[in-house]
């Protein structure tokens, strides 16, 4: 066993069976800022967990309602750069939310239980209305896009949310959220009788180290216990996700767990500011594609600002005020970096010997993903083919899940 996220020990088989979710907006084409802020996270969470990556484009709606024409289009081509940055349909599940209804109707269900100043304190609420001015954002789906992203993540139960620190709390909200519905509609008819019976589906050994461990824990108070008991209902095969989220009610002495409080797993992000020094971003007109053309690579960094104090090859300067540096910090070993310095502050080298490096860089990283990009181009139907499989994938899961809820809540028997 090792130590894992936020403490939980986690058997190898159990870190396999973890589940992730994370989505992205379609905006359009996909830049560096997405690559090295995300999906080179994608890259690395794929081969370890059971990954669930959705296209958010009722998100998309919640700023973009009053211009829907473009999403669709947009949802093809973001799926094709997930595809040729290396995502593997077959190691990830790659979905649309809105060809999953589920998540509707766990959103519509969730507001009926959730207070709106809850809404309210999120940060991001009032930080957009200031940055997106020019937009009317005086709408229910803008207020309530953090519950919507709770209901993509409750629906799915996942126990991992990959996200910067900005988003830590959206995924706070979410546990919030989670806590709130379980706590009213956790009682279970019957519940211990049908938590023995799904001890007795995890094998005679299981079953006895199970109860070995909630007796430590429910008798004696053993956290070490109830974390070993967490870890070995996480690696049960054998057993459904509603008997697995039962069991973890059990542990802890309380009902069903019907909705996962997940947690939000910090990523590792490498920040590539955009090509003028502010944030990387399309409406900022400072991005590089990922299927940007070579020509319009070399343009675009060759004529990308530098220090101010530069202004003739001969003056010196200083990198940190230079957008260029951010892009050394990324794509440039420590001897290309030191030379770097000492040329800029030293005025050994010009602005444009200093960009060579970084234009070489980026050429070397996009050529392969242009070119797999060209390829899904032309296979449209393959692409439109894994998008099914996980729409199905996802639907599937997410109907056990609002199963479960429509029960809690006694819509269903």
């Amino acid at each position: 066993m090792r130590l894992g996220e936020k403490g939980v020990r986690l058997t190898p088989q159990a870190k396999q069976n973890e589940r992730v979710l994370s989505g992205m907006r379609p905006t359009g084409m996909l830049h560096l800022g997405h690559y090295h802020g995300v999906l080179k996270n994608w890259l690395e969470l794929q081969h370890s967990y059971e990954c669930f990556f959705f296209v958010a484009d009722w998100h998309a709606l919640t700023t973009n309602y009053e211009e829907p024409q473009d999403i669709s289009a947009n949802t093809l081509d973001m799926v094709i750069d997930w595809l040729s940055v290396g995502i593997v349909p077959g190691a990830s599940h790659l979905f649309v939310q809105s060809r999953v209804h589920e998540h509707a109707e766990l959103h519509l269900l969730l507001s009926m239980v959730t207070p709106l100043s809850w809404l309210e304190r999120i940060p991001s609420y009032k930080d957009q209305q200031q940055v997106l001015k020019g937009k009317d954002l005086a709408t229910y789906g803008f207020l309530g896009y953090p519950l919507l992203q709770s209901a993509d993540i409750l629906i799915y139960r996942a126990g991992l949310v990959p996200v910067g620190e900005d988003q830590v709390a959206h995924v706070e909200l979410t546990r919030e959220v989670a806590r709130r519905f379980n706590h009213l509609y956790g009682t279970e008819p019957d519940f211990a009788a049908k938590a023995e019976k799904a001890i007795a589906k995890m094998g005679n050994k299981n079953a006895k180290l199970y109860r070995q461990l909630r007796k430590q824990y429910t008798e004696q108070g053993d956290q070490e216990a109830l974390e070993v008991a967490k870890a070995l209902l996480e690696g049960q095969q054998n057993i459904s996700i509603g008997d697995k989220e039962r069991l973890f009610g059990y542990l802890e002495g309380g009902g069903k767990i019907i909705l996962r409080e997940p947690e939000a797993l910090l990523t590792k992000q490498a920040k590539v500011i955009g090509l003028d020094g502010q944030k990387m971003s399309k409406s900022y007109n400072n991005t590089i594609a990922l299927r940007e053309p070579p020509e319009s690579i070399e343009k675009k960094i060759r004529t990308m600002p530098t220090d101010p104090a530069r202004v003739r090859k001969k003056d010196p300067g200083d990198p940190e005020k230079c957008p260029v540096w951010s892009f050394h910090q990324v794509y440039s070993d420590q001897s290309v970096k030191d030379w770097v310095v000492e040329g800029c502050k030293t005025a050994g080298i010009g602005c444009l010997e200093c960009k060579r490096p970084v234009i070489e860089a980026v050429q070397q990283e996009l050529a392969p993903v242009r070119e797999r990009a060209e390829e899904y181009t032309e296979d449209i139907s393959t692409v439109e083919s894994i998008i099914n499989e996980g729409c199905e994938a996802a639907r599937e899961v997410a109907r056990d899940t609002l199963d479960d809820v429509r029960k809690a809540m006694r819509f269903i028997k």
